[in-house]
């Protein structure tokens, strides 16, 4: 299984890849959190970007060209039970299903990376006022924390998971920190 730094290699390279083709990749979720000090454990890097539309192979290629491939099918428990390996097959799939988000993951290396489809709101809200970091040397933009703490909310509206509340809750604490921190 390969290191957290070799994942974090991986991911800059698909963000810059998916750059030149006009995207911008905003770092969402988990790892955002944790990149803010969250004490959270998660396994996948979240990122939210516009919607593929035409450039949906060009999407699909970036992933498969680095070893990772479409999920088709998660347990109970949300952990990867199958996979395309076919790239084409996986174009077609994202072409018919369009999905809000889609999640790649490397059986080799347990890397998964999960993109939103300007979901749950537009990825350009997110880059307006995204903030550009280096982890490790490696270049990521990332949602501010107002920006997560609004898609928290917003997840934890939509579904019942435990850890939502505690994401919340550090978020919130995060806030109450920042004189300019705004309700």
């Amino acid at each position: 299984m390969a290191e957290p730094a070799d994942h974090l290699r991986i991911v800059a390279k698909i963000t810059q890849e998916l750059r030149g083709f006009g995207f911008e990749p905003v770092l969402v979720g988990g790892m955002a959190l944790v990149v803010l000090g969250s004490r959270r454990v998660t396994r996948d890097f979240d990122f939210v970007v516009a919607d593929p539309g035409n450039r949906l192979d060009s999407v699909v290629d970036v992933f498969y060209g680095h070893g990772l491939e479409l999920v088709s099918r998660l347990d109970e428990g949300g952990n990867v039970t199958a996979t395309l390996a076919n790239r084409r097959v996986a174009s077609i799939r994202l072409r018919l299903d369009t999905p809000a988000s889609a999640s790649f993951f490397s059986v080799s290396t347990g890397l998964r990376i999960d993109l939103l489809f300007d979901f749950p709101v537009p990825a350009a809200d997110l880059v307006a006022h995204a903030t550009h970091l280096t982890i490790r040397g490696q270049s990521l933009l990332m949602a501010s924390e107002d920006d997560l703490l609004r898609l928290k909310r917003t997840a934890a509206a939509a579904r019942a998971v435990p850890g939502d509340a505690d994401d919340i809750a550090f978020l919130e604490s995060r806030r109450r920190g920042r004189p300019d921190a705004a309700e």
